[in-house]
C-alpha cells in the first residue's frame, strides 16, 4: 500500500510502499509509518493516510486521503497549511490560535449547509527536520471529499459557459455566500478550482482552509493570501475585506467561465477597467449586475449576497386575480325569459262616461262624413263601414293606453273633426249640414247612456258574486 508524504519539497513522496498494510488487521493496528526519503510521519493524527496530490499552492498542499477508522475506508481530503520558517515562537502560536478558531468557524459552516464540506479534524503536526536540525511544524485541516469536477477543470473540457450555466453558478454560490456571510466568514478566494460539482450536478464551495480571515480574528486585515486575477484591490493591498470581496471575486469568476480567458487578458491595467463584453454576448441584466460586482471601490459594489439575488430576481408583478367562473350544471333546464311586469292603472267613472262621451262623439263624425262621402260620390256602404270601424278600434286602443286622455285632447280632437266635417259638408252638401253636425253629438249622448247602463249592472253583478 502507498502512502504520499506530505513533507513540501519531499523527492520521494510517492515512493513509500508498505506490503505489510495489504493485511487489514496491520494497517488498522500500525501505530505510524515514516517516509523513507525524508523520514516524515505518514500516518496523520493517527488515522489519515494521504493517497495522492490533488492540489499545491504557496500556502499549502492538499491530498487525498483515507480514513483507516472508517470501516468502509471513507475518502476525506487533508489540507496541509505550513507557515512559514522564518517565524518567531510568538508568530507561529499566533497562526496555531488562528487555525485552531478557523476550524471551529468551518466545522459549523460545514455542519449547517450542504453545500460546504464538512470539517472533520484539525491538527497540528511536529516533525523532524529534513536537511535542518530544526524541527518543522505543519498543521492539517481534514474535510469532506467531494466526488466531481471543479469548473476550472470543466472549462477546459468543455469550453465557455452559456448564459444560462453562468447564472447557475452564480445563484447557486450566491446562496452559499450569503449563508457564509451571516455566519461572520469571509471566503477571500473564489475561482473556478474552488468551486466543485458533484455526480449529481451541485454545487460545492470549497476550500475554506485556516489561512482564510475570520471577521472576529484580532486584525480586520487581509493576510495577504489571494489568488492573483481573482481578488479586488482592497485584498491585494492588505486592507480590511468585506462580503462584496467574496462579491468580486465570483463576478471574476463568471467572466472568465464566460469567456475561457484568464483573469489577466480581460482586465486592462492602463484604463484599470474590466473590459470583457467584447467577448461574449449576453444580456444587458446579467452584464450590469457583473459590472457593479466589478467595481474597484468597495462601497460600490452590492453590499451583500441578497441583494446581488434580489438583482438576479426581481420581483414580478402578480397578476390581477379573476373570479372563478361558475361551473355549470350538467343538465341545465331552459330558462325561459322572464317578461317585465306591466300594469294599467284602471279608469275612474268619471274618465270612463268621459271616454264613452268621446268616442260616441267620433264614431258620429265618421257616420255623418261616411254618409255624406256616399250621397256625393256613391261609395260602398260596405268600405264607408270598414274604414268606421278601424277609425272607432283606434280610437279605443289609444285611450286603453292613455295616448288620448281626459283634458284637453277631449277638447282639441272634437273641435278638429266638427271642423273637418264642416268644410266638407260645406263644400259637397250644404243642405245636410245641419242634421249631420247633430248627430256626433247625439250619439256622445247615447255612448254615456249606454256605458252607464253597463257600468251600474257590472257593479250589481260584482257585488252579487
Amino acid at each position: 500500500m502507498k502512502i504520499y508524504c506530505t513533507r513540501p519539497g519531499c523527492l520521494g513522496a510517492d515512493r513509500n510502499n508498505f506490503t505489510d498494510l495489504e493485511d487489514q488487521m496491520t494497517l488498522k493496528t500500525v501505530q505510524q509509518k515514516f517516509c523513507t526519503t525524508c523520514g516524515m510521519p505518514l500516518i496523520l493524527d493517527g488515522r489519515y493516510l494521504p493517497e495522492l496530490l490533488l492540489g499545491q499552492g504557496g500556502f499549502g498542499t492538499a491530498y487525498l486521503a483515507k480514513d483507516r477508522r472508517s470501516p468502509t475506508m471513507k475518502y476525506c481530503v487533508v489540507k496541509q497549511f505550513k507557515p512559514s520558517s522564518d517565524l518567531n515562537p510568538q508568530q507561529l502560536a499566533t497562526a496555531q490560535i488562528l487555525f485552531e478558531r478557523e476550524a471551529h468557524v468551518l466545522e459549523q459552516l460545514g455542519n449547517k449547509h450542504p453545500q460546504i464540506p464538512d470539517l472533520f479534524a484539525y491538527f497540528p503536526l511536529e516533525a523532524p527536520g529534513w536537511q535542518t536540525s530544526k524541527p518543522e511544524s505543519f498543521f492539517y485541516i481534514v474535510q469532506e471529499y467531494i466526488n466531481g469536477e471543479n469548473l476550472e477543470a470543466e472549462l477546459n473540457s468543455k469550453g465557455k459557459f452559456s448564459e444560462t450555466e453562468v447564472r447557475e453558478v452564480l445563484q447557486e454560490i450566491l446562496k452559499i455566500l450569503e449563508f457564509v456571510h451571516d455566519h461572520d466568514v469571509i471566503h477571500r478566494d473564489i475561482k473556478p478550482s474552488n468551486i466543485m460539482r458533484d455526480r449529481q450536478g451541485i454545487l460545492h464551495l470549497l476550500d475554506f482552509g485556516a489561512v482564510k480571515q475570520v471577521t472576529q480574528s484580532p486584525a480586520g486585515t487581509s493576510t495577504g493570501i489571494y489568488s492573483l486575477g481573482f481578488a479586488p484591490p482592497e485584498q491585494m493591498r492588505g486592507h480590511t475585506v468585506f462580503p462584496s470581496t467574496d462579491l468580486y471575486a465570483l463576478a471574476v469568476t463568471c467572466i472568465v467561465l464566460l469567456t475561457a480567458k484568464d483573469p489577466q487578458d480581460l482586465f486592462d491595467s492602463y484604463s484599470n477597467q474590466w473590459n470583457w463584453r467584447q467577448f461574449v454576448r449576453v444580456s444587458d441584466e446579467l452584464a450590469n449586475i457583473l459590472d457593479k460586482m466589478l467595481l474597484s471601490t468597495p462601497s460600490d459594489r452590492f453590499g451583500s449576497a441578497t441583494q446581488v439575488l434580489s438583482a438576479l430576481n426581481p420581483p414580478q408583478i402578480p397578476p390581477i386575480p379573476q373570479p372563478p367562473p361558475i361551473p355549470s350544471p350538467a343538465i341545465s333546464p331552459p330558462v325561459t325569459p322572464v317578461q317585465p311586469l306591466t300594469t294599467t292603472r284602471s279608469f275612474s267613472t268619471l274618465e270612463l262616461l268621459s271616454n264613452a262621451a268621446f268616442v260616441g262623439f267620433e264614431v258620429g263624425v265618421f257616420a255623418s262624413l261616411g254618409f255624406a262621402i256616399f250621397k256625393v260620390f256613391n261609395f260602398n256602404p260596405m268600405v264607408l263601414l270598414i274604414i268606421g270601424l278601424v277609425g272607432v278600434t283606434g280610437l279605443i286602443f289609444a285611450q286603453y293606453h292613455r295616448w288620448i286622455e281626459v283634458g284637453l285632447d277631449f277638447i282639441i280632437i272634437p273641435l278638429i273633426s266638427i271642423a273637418a266635417l264642416y268644410f266638407i259638408l260645406s263644400k259637397f252638401n250644404p243642405d245636410s249640414l245641419f242634421p249631420l253636425i247633430i248627430v256626433p253629438l247625439i250619439l256622445a249622448i247615447f255612448s254615456v247612456a249606454v256605458t252607464t247602463l253597463f257600468r251600474l249592472i257590472y257593479i250589481m253583478l260584482k257585488r252579487i258574486i
